[in-house]
């Protein structure tokens, strides 16, 4: 997954706007405008599509968390250089405060099973012995299944 595709998906599923984007980079103390919000969600084959880089992805998230769960005291985490799909599932879950059983519920409603051992080796440590990289498909069907768990709630 690309993560324009995913920025996509989340603004769906929550339904923001373009102000409520704006404003979520900058709970993470990040300025952006219109024009960059707008580029980075149009498809792929559109030519002013710019590629979200994953310092800007991790930004997003972080002010994300921000808004969900307040700010916390002190310095501000700073946006990682680098994301991969289980840091991209952590602070998601982290920004709808979900616990292991949620996010299982959210995948079952995409028709995905995983068990709870397979969720929790996405969460440790990438030294540990039973770290699992989180592929695509499972943060594909995560985030649909968000949308329908959030889309709905919404209307």
């Amino acid at each position: 997954m690309n993560n324009n595709d995913i920025i996509r998906r989340i603004r769906y599923t929550f339904n923001f706007n373009d102000s409520k984007m704006i404003e979520l980079f900058g709970l993470a103390g990040y300025q952006v405008t219109r024009a960059q919000i707008s580029d980075w969600l149009k498809k792929e084959d559109d030519p002013e599509c710019q590629a979200l880089d994953d310092e800007h992805l991790a930004v997003f998230l972080n002010g994300l968390i921000n808004d969900r769960r307040g700010k916390k005291d002190g310095p501000q985490p700073e946006p990682e250089k680098q994301l991969n799909n289980n840091i991209i599932l952590r602070k998601l879950k982290i920004a709808l405060n979900l616990k292991d059983e949620d996010i299982l519920s959210i995948l079952e409603l995409a028709r995905f099973r995983l068990s709870k051992p397979e969720l929790s080796a996405f969460f440790r440590n990438p030294g540990h012995n039973h770290y699992r990289e989180c592929k695509d498909q499972i943060l594909r069907n995560f985030l649909h299944g968000m949308q329908l768990k959030y889309s709905e709630s919404q209307n």
